[in-house]
C-alpha cells in the first residue's frame, strides 16, 4: 500500500514538473513577444503551485520592470538573489531597478573590529562553517593518533602543532557558524510596496510621524506587533510601518 502511494505521489510530482515547465516556457513567450502583464500571470500561476527558483523570480523582476512596476520588480529581484547570491545578472538588474526609486538613504559602514569580524564570519553559510568544523575535528583526531603512534620525538612534534592547529580550526568554526547563524535570524529584510508610507514613533496610527517611505525601498524588519512592523533602515533610522505596506523577503 506504500509503495502504491509513493509511486501515486510521483506520478503526481511530474505531472506537475511537466505543467510548470510548460507555463514557463509560455511565460517566455509571452515576454518576448512584449505580454509583460499577461507574462507576470502565468509566471505567478507557477508560484502558486510552491515552485520557486531564482530563475523564476528574476523573469518576473524582469517582466515588472519593463512595466515601471518599480516595488514588484526589487522584490523578486531581491528574492532571486536569495536564492543566486553570485548572479551578476541579477545584481545589475537588481541596480538598475533600485535607481527608479525616491528615497536616498545613506548607508551607514560598519567600521573597526566589528566589520573585520563580519567579513570573516560571512565569507561562508553556516552549513560550510560547520562542515569545516568536522573536518577540523577529523583531522584531529588521525593527527592525534599519529602523534600517539610515532616513535619519533620530531614526528611527534609535528603531529602535536597540527593536531593543536586543526582543533583550533575546528573551535573557531564552530564559533562562526554560530554567529553566521545568529546574523541570519537578525537579517529579515522587506521591501515598501506602498506608494507611499508615513513611519510613526509608536505601532499606533495617531503617533508622530518620523519620516516617509516610498514604494521599492529595502528595510529590516526588528519586531511586529498587531498590524505594525518596527523597521530599520540602512542609516540606522527607525520607526514604525503598518505592516500591509511592506513585503517580507524571507518568506517563500
Amino acid at each position: 500500500m506504500r509503495a502504491i502511494t509513493f509511486l501515486l505521489i510521483c506520478c503526481f510530482n511530474l505531472i506537475g514538473f511537466s505543467q510548470n515547465d510548460e507555463r514557463f516556457s509560455e511565460a517566455n513567450a509571452l515576454y518576448n513577444d512584449g505580454k509583460f502583464a499577461e507574462a507576470i500571470d502565468k509566471y505567478e500561476s507557477i508560484l502558486d503551485s510552491d515552485v520557486h527558483s531564482a530563475e523564476l523570480y528574476f523573469n518576473l523582476g524582469n517582466a515588472n520592470y519593463k512595466l515601471n512596476n518599480i516595488a514588484p520588480s526589487i522584490y523578486y529581484y531581491e528574492k532571486a538573489l536569495l536564492l543566486a547570491p553570485n548572479d551578476k545578472d541579477i545584481e545589475n538588474n537588481l541596480a538598475f531597478a533600485q535607481n527608479m526609486t525616491i528615497d536616498a538613504i545613506d548607508k551607514v559602514p560598519t567600521v573597526g573590529f566589528s566589520r573585520i569580524v563580519n567579513n570573516i564570519v560571512n565569507t561562508f553559510s553556516s552549513d560550510t562553517w560547520a562542515r569545516i568544523a568536522v573536518g577540523g575535528v577529523l583531522l584531529f583526531v588521525i593527527i592525534f593518533l599519529a602523534y600517539h603512534f610515532s616513535y619519533t620525538s620530531s614526528k611527534k612534534r609535528i603531529a602535536f602543532v597540527v593536531s593543536v592547529i586543526s582543533l583550533c580550526v575546528a573551535c573557531i568554526a564552530i564559533i562562526m557558524a554560530f554567529q553566521k547563524e545568529e546574523l541570519s535570524k537578525k537579517d529579515n529584510p522587506a521591501i515598501v510596496f506602498s506608494q507611499e508610507s508615513r513611519v510613526k514613533t509608536d505601532p499606533n496610527p495617531t503617533s508622530e510621524e518620523v519620516f516617509r517611505l516610498h514604494e521599492g525601498t529595502k528595510v529590516q524588519v526588528l519586531e511586529t506587533y498587531e498590524d505594525w512592523s518596527k523597521i530599520q533602515l540602512s542609516d540606522n533610522s527607525t520607526g514604525w510601518i503598518p505592516s500591509k505596506d511592506i513585503k517580507i523577503l524571507k518568506h517563500f
